[in-house]
């Protein structure tokens, strides 16, 4: 038995011994050694070049140099929010790529021609709404029909019950510590729910200056921290949130607000299965991209027309489209593809360029007092849970009912991007969206409304 057994294993050993070939070490590298989606030797590359521009004094802002430069210090962010200890699975990937990038231009460590070069992109190109148009329209267009309408019909129930439970937290919270009632609500409470920077900070400070006879600049300085520790109190909430997901499986749709109600309710297409195989070619891919830009090209007409904001027009035509079956399977197979494309390509990237071009580090170190934070958390997560437990209520998925309602309190369009990112659901965009959005205008309006009436 031990001779054969021996002459089986030295029969073996040549085939088990493999010598690796230089050329196959240097392919497992390539596809396995890596930072973020970037193989290994072509960060270092990226570095090295980018490097050199830098000490030539000029980077330049075209297109071609700022996929490359977004690219190298996006996914360098990313990864180190990643390497984290257990913050490091709670979502701090997102809050590194935007707000280390924040703290190096305050504190003059990152390059000026750096700082210049991607706030110039970043503000000229407008590839924020790109990226948010290619992820809503392909998110909408991967949805079941019947998931899609149950969402947006039960979705704004348990986002208006968070809105005015969360009012009513924050408010006892800041009472409790001596705050004044105007304050507490119009300058912590409504800034948070107000839809972010563009669409809440910015009209809520023109309404305010007019109506208080204040500066705008004033009172912008006043809202605007506020808006990003509420946004990154939402962040972190969703990456808890994802943790849970994966510790109680049955609480999550990954990503789906309803449940199955039926077999195969969410599951891909079979025309979707076929491009993400690679057995179709590329033109299906390209039409869904070109489909997401004239659906936003839509949404600001629009826009010029009844001042809807344009992501929310945009998101409206969508739904019509996918309802009325306006697109073919390949088509919405195509916009599915672009929508993955962008989600595990472009997301830290763009988290970086926001960092650097619009998020001012000292006004979110200012907001940093004791009771600021105090009524800001409180009324986040009185928000956030009161989402859960009303989705719940209603038959819906809570952990992402809840991820949804996180939106509430973020940053606009670029909170809804780090938000989703660390809550792992990039899927739930067309959902943060209004609540962001939609919300976000009607917590402007209705406020203005009652200050106005308030000072008569």
């Amino acid at each position: 038995m031990s001779t054969t057994d021996d002459s089986y294993i030295s029969a073996a050993e040549p085939a088990a011994v493999k010598k690796i070939s230089l050329k196959e070490k240097w392919w497992h590298i390539l596809d396995n050694w890596k930072i973020g989606i970037i193989p290994l030797p072509l960060f270092f590359l990226a570095a090295i070049l980018i490097g050199i521009d830098c000490l030539s004094g000029k980077l330049p802002n075209d297109i071609v140099v700022m996929v490359a430069t977004l690219a190298f210090f996006g996914f360098a962010c990313g990864e180190i929010g990643k390497r984290l200890p257990v913050v490091g699975k709670m979502g701090a990937a997102a809050i590194c790529a935007t707000f280390i990038p924040s703290a190096m231009v305050y504190y003059g460590w990152l390059p000026d021609v750096v700082v210049t070069a991607t706030t110039s992109f970043y503000k000229s190109t407008n590839i924020l709404y790109l990226y948010i148009c290619c992820i809503i329209v392909g998110s909408i267009m991967s949805m079941d029909r019947r998931t899609l309408i149950q969402g947006f019909l039960r979705i704004f129930f348990p986002m208006f019950c968070g809105e005015v439970v969360g009012m009513l937290v924050g408010m006892g919270v800041g009472l409790s510590l001596g705050l004044p009632p105007f304050q507490i609500f119009f300058f912590l409470i409504l800034p948070i729910m107000a839809g972010g920077v563009g669409e809440g900070a910015i009209p809520l400070s023109i309404g305010y200056a007019a109506l208080l006879h204040m500066e705008q600049g004033v009172v912008l300085g006043r809202i605007l921290p506020v808006v990003m520790l509420g946004g990154l109190t939402a962040i972190i909430i969703a990456g808890c949130l994802n943790r849970l997901g994966k510790r109680y499986p049955h609480l999550t749709g990954e990503g789906k607000l309803m449940p199955a109600k039926y077999p195969g309710q969410n599951e891909p297409a079979a025309a979707l299965t076929s491009v993400l195989s690679g057995k179709t070619d590329v033109t299906a891919i390209a039409a869904g991209a070109l489909l997401a830009v004239l659906l936003y090209m839509l949404g600001m007409l629009g826009y010029k027309l009844i001042g809807l904001p344009a992501p929310v027009g945009m998101l409206f035509i969508a739904v019509l489209i996918k309802l009325a079956h306006g697109v073919s399977p390949r088509m919405l197979a195509g916009s599915q593809v672009v929508y993955k494309f962008f989600q595990t390509s472009v997301t830290y990237p763009i988290l970086f360029a926001v960092g650097v071009a619009i998020t001012p580090w000292q006004e979110l170190v200012n907001a940093f007092t004791l009771a600021n934070l105090l009524v800001i958390v409180s009324t986040v997560c009185t928000l956030v849970g009161t989402g859960y437990l009303v989705g719940k209520k209603i038959g819906m998925h809570p952990i992402d009912v809840a991820i949804v309602s996180c939106c509430q309190s973020g940053q606009g369009g670029t909170g809804d991007v780090a938000i989703l990112t660390a809550g792992n659901r990039m899927e739930l965009m067309p959902f943060a969206q209004i609540a962001t959005r939609i919300g976000g205008a009607i917590n402007v309006s209705v406020s203005l409304l009652v200050l106005g009436n308030f000072l008569l």
